[in-house]
C-alpha cells in the first residue's frame, strides 16, 4: 500500500544540508516525514515544483514591525503580510516600539497582537536596558522570546545602553546569544556636527567607520571576559569583518542586502532620505570587505533590518530625516539576483537565511529542510525575471529602497508548517503565524 502524506512538494530542486537535486518532500501534521522519490505515494495536496528550487523557510532574524505605538509606519499584519510575500517563513521582531519590549507584560501585549494576524511565525526581542539588566535572564526564557538585543548607539527609538559598565551588567545576566546595534555613542555624540543639513552624503560621516569599529571592540572585549556570546547586527564596515574573524569563538555576525547591494556616495545621491540607514550604507571599500567576509564565512546570517518609515517622514532634509528601509519582501529576490551573478552560490544563501538562525538562536524545530523540522519552505523560481516596484509592496510605507531593481530570481510560494500562506505573489491562507520555539528555552 502506497504511502499517505497531507503535502507533497513533487519534482523540485531541493538544496539542503544534503547538498542539490531533484526530489520529493512529504509533509504530515505540519512536519517533513520524507524527502526522496514519493512518485507512487498519494496526498491530500500535491504542489507541482517541477523547474523550481525547494529551499528551507527563509528567516530573518531582524525586522521592526513597528507595533504598538508607531502603526502609522507599519504594524504586525502589514509586516508580517510583506514578509511571506517575499518567501519568509518565520522573523525575530524588535523591542524599540512604543512602549519598548523590555518588561513581561510587553512581549505578553506581542504575542496577543501577532495570534490570529500574522502571516509569518515569529519570536520578539527583550530590549536590554540600565533598567531591567538584573532580570534579563529571566525575561530571555519568557516563551515567543528570541533573545536580548541591545542598543550600544542611540538609532530609532529610546533603548541605548552605551557605557561598558551598563553593557557589563547585560552580559552578566544573559545565558542565550545577545544582539548588539554597535556603534559607539559616544563618538556619534562628538560626531553629529557633522551633519550638512539636507546633504544625505555626509550620513556616514557623522556614523563613520570607526564609530562602528571602536564600539565592536568595546563589546567584543566585554564578552570574552566575561565568557558570553553576542551577535553583531548589520556589520558595515571592512575592519569590523577582519576583527571580527578572528573572535568567532564569542562573535556571530549579521550583514544586511542594503549593505551589500547600495553604495555610497551613489545611493544617497540617488535615493536621497531612502538611503538613510544606521549603520549607514558605506562606499565601496566597505561593501567590498562585507563580500570578502561573507565569501571567507565570517558572516553567519542575513537580516533585512526591515525599518519602514513613512515618505512624508523620509521626504524631510537631512538630518531630520529618520533612519530605516524596509527589507523584509525584497531580501529573497535581491540576494538570488547575487547569486544568479555570481557573487554567492544557492547552498551559500540557504545557510546565510536558515541554517545561520537554526546554529545561532537554538531553534528547535526550524531553519532546515530535514525530516522531523517543521515543513517550512521558500520556493522560488531562479530564472524568473522581475522589476521590483514601489507599488508591489505591502508594507504599509510603500516604499523601498529597490525600486526599478531587476531582479533575477523570484519567490513563488511560501509554506509554513505546511501549509501553502502564499502562492504566486498572492496570500492564500492568511493570519497562520505562531511563536517561534527555542530549544534553550523549550521549558521556559
Amino acid at each position: 500500500m502506497s504511502e499517505t502524506y497531507d503535502l507533497i512538494i513533487r519534482g523540485g530542486e531541493v538544496v539542503n544540508h544534503a547538498g542539490r537535486g531533484l526530489s520529493d518532500v512529504g509533509v504530515r501534521a505540519g512536519k517533513i516525514v520524507a524527502i526522496g522519490d514519493l512518485s507512487q505515494a498519494s496526498a491530500g495536496e500535491v504542489f507541482d515544483a517541477k523547474g523550481l528550487a525547494v529551499l528551507p523557510g527563509v528567516i530573518d532574524t531582524q525586522v521592526h514591525f513597528r507595533e504598538p505605538g508607531l502603526e502609522w509606519k507599519e504594524d504586525l499584519e502589514s509586516g508580517s503580510r510583506a514578509a511571506v510575500l517575499g518567501g519568509v517563513v518565520a522573523v525575530f521582531e524588535m523591542p524599540n516600539t512604543e512602549p519598548t519590549t523590555t518588561d513581561p507584560d510587553a512581549l505578553a501585549d506581542k504575542l496577543v497582537r501577532a495570534k490570529g494576524r500574522m502571516h509569518c511565525d515569529h519570536a520578539f526581542y527583550v530590549g536590554g536596558t540600565h533598567e531591567n539588566a538584573v532580570f534579563l535572564g529571566e525575561l530571555e526564557r519568557l516563551p515567543g522570546c528570541c533573545g536580548i538585543k541591545v542598543f550600544m548607539g542611540a538609532s530609532t527609538g529610546s533603548l541605548l545602553v552605551q557605557d561598558d559598565a551598563g553593557i557589563e551588567q547585560v552580559l552578566r545576566h544573559v545565558n542565550r546569544r545577545a544582539a548588539f546595534h554597535s556603534e559607539d555613542e559616544y563618538r556619534l555624540a562628538e560626531r553629529r556636527p557633522l551633519a550638512r543639513t539636507g546633504d544625505w552624503t555626509s550620513h556616514e560621516e557623522v556614523r563613520d567607520a570607526a564609530s562602528a569599529l571602536e564600539s565592536t571592540h568595546r563589546l567584543v572585549r566585554i564578552a570574552k571576559a566575561l565568557g558570553k556570546r553576542i551577535h553583531v547586527l548589520h556589520v558595515t564596515t571592512a575592519e569590523e569583518m577582519i576583527f571580527l574573524a578572528a573572535n568567532k569563538d564569542v562573535a556571530s555576525v549579521e550583514v544586511t542586502p542594503q549593505h551589500l547591494t547600495l553604495t555610497a556616495p551613489e545611493a544617497y545621491e540617488r535615493l536621497k532620505g531612502y538611503a538613510q540607514m544606521n549603520p549607514p550604507i558605506r562606499n565601496k571599500y566597505h561593501q567590498d570587505g562585507l563580500w570578502d567576509a561573507l565569501a571567507a564565512g565570517v558572516a553567519d546570517v542575513l537580516g533585512s533590518d526591515h525599518a519602514p518609515h513613512t515618505k512624508e517622514e523620509k521626504a524631510r532634509p537631512y538630518p531630520a530625516s529618520p533612519s530605516g528601509m524596509p527589507g523584509v519582501q525584497t531580501l529573497v529576490p535581491v540576494m538570488l539576483t547575487h547569486v544568479a551573478n555570481g557573487r554567492l552560490t544557492l547552498e551559500r544563501f540557504v545557510d546565510l537565511t536558515s541554517h545561520g538562525a537554526n546554529r545561532l538562536f537554538g531553534m528547535a524545530d526550524k531553519g532546515r529542510l530535514a525530516v522531523g523540522n517543521d515543513a517550512d519552505f521558500t520556493i522560488v523560481d531562479l530564472k524568473a525575471r522581475r522589476t521590483i516596484k514601489h507599488e508591489d509592496m505591502a508594507s504599509r510605507v510603500g516604499w523601498t529602497p529597490f525600486d526599478g531593481f531587476e531582479a533575477t530570481g523570484w519567490p513563488m510560494a511560501t509554506i509554513i508548517r505546511g501549509r501553502v500562506v502564499m502562492r504566486d505573489d498572492e496570500v492564500i491562507a492568511p493570519h497562520l503565524g505562531e511563536p517561534v520555539r527555542f530549544s534553550e528555552t523549550l521549558g521556559g
